[in-house]
């Protein structure tokens, strides 16, 4: 589709004078001499291919064609106007759209917070969660589902880029009546005694790792391996089983009435990482967001009752087995 080449500057000349009925009043109007108005006018003209005008001596008014194409010639100033004032927004980061993957204990309890408080600063920035399972975290940033998403430390490949943002020990969750609910901090042998549920994947990539070596009766295993922290976490409240997770899913345990208990001698920490596509530069919302997240994750994660050591001497280790 073929546009005509006319300008803003001759659409606006031509509106002004449209309005104000005169030539010298439209060119004080827009700082302009009376004679590059009547320029601006004449080239208009000629593209448009019809007088906009019936000029005299003694006055100026709109030719049948000029009131025709007056409106249509005011929204295209309006449209630009807004364009204008959204490029403005987004050249100093005021404004656009942010799509965030996290998986469920991070997307219902850590993010919303972090959106309310981004919110009171940049109010015209929509962010958008997308819930997804840890496993499909990096898949969704690099398929472009996603600007950024943040979940536990994992594995990357070159596509991705990987921030930690923050970390949180490995601890035990169970309900006030469990009998480990009188122990803190508790102890790795302590957990062969009591049955255990933990989610599937945080069991594989955390404490199934840090048994491989042992022989198997020193091995914590728990008795039930399901799906997804929320259901380890819902059997736990029940208080015939205990759970092992990161404590910074206090938000949806403490919903339930658990109680957490650090475990030591190690401790073990779980980082929490920003994870972005390498190879795509970020919008300036996006950009924005991922910074402000980044700070206020670190102010809130140093709040939290698991932020620093147990105790003195007690050290964190991702490596060592306990025994």
């Amino acid at each position: 589709m073929a546009f005509p080449h006319f300008t803003t500057r001759q659409l606006d000349a031509y509106v002004a004078v449209a309005q104000l009925r005169s030539f010298g009043a439209a060119a004080e109007r827009l700082a302009l001499t009376t004679s590059a108005v009547s320029q601006l006018i004449a080239e208009l003209e000629e593209v448009v291919g019809f007088r906009l005008f019936d000029r005299s001596t003694r006055r100026v008014a709109l030719s049948a064609a000029g009131r025709d194409f007056l409106e249509p010639a005011q929204a295209v100033l309006r449209q630009m106007a807004l364009a204008s004032r959204a490029a403005e927004d987004l050249r100093s980061h005021a404004s656009g759209l942010v799509r965030v993957a996290a998986p469920l204990a991070i997307a219902a309890t850590i993010l919303p917070a972090a959106i309310e408080a981004f919110a009171r600063e940049r109010p015209k920035v929509v962010v958008h969660i997308q819930d997804t399972t840890v496993e499909r975290l990096c898949d969704a940033v690099v398929n472009t589902e996603v600007d950024f998403g943040i979940g536990p430390d994992r594995a990357v490949g070159n596509a991705v880029v990987r921030t930690t943002l923050f970390a949180s020990p490995w601890v035990l969750w169970c309900a006030p009546s469990h009998a480990l609910a009188r122990q803190d901090p508790v102890r790795w042998p302590q957990l062969r005694d009591h049955p255990l549920v933990a989610a599937g994947r945080d069991h594989e990539s955390g404490v199934a790792q840090m048994h491989h070596d042992l022989p198997d009766d020193e091995r914590i295993t728990p008795m039930e391996i399901v799906e997804h922290v929320t259901t380890a976490l819902g059997l736990t409240a029940c208080g015939l089983k205990a759970t092992l997770g990161p404590a910074y899913v206090n938000g949806l345990a403490q919903s339930l009435g658990l109680v957490m208990r650090r475990i030591v001698e190690p401790e073990i920490q779980r980082a929490v990482c920003l994870y972005r596509p390498a190879r795509r530069t970020a919008s300036p919302a996006a950009q924005t967001f991922a910074e402000f997240l980044a700070q206020w994750l670190g102010q809130w994660s140093a709040s939290q009752p698991w932020h620093g050591p147990v105790c003195p001497g007690l050290g964190v280790s991702a490596g060592a087995a306990p025994r």
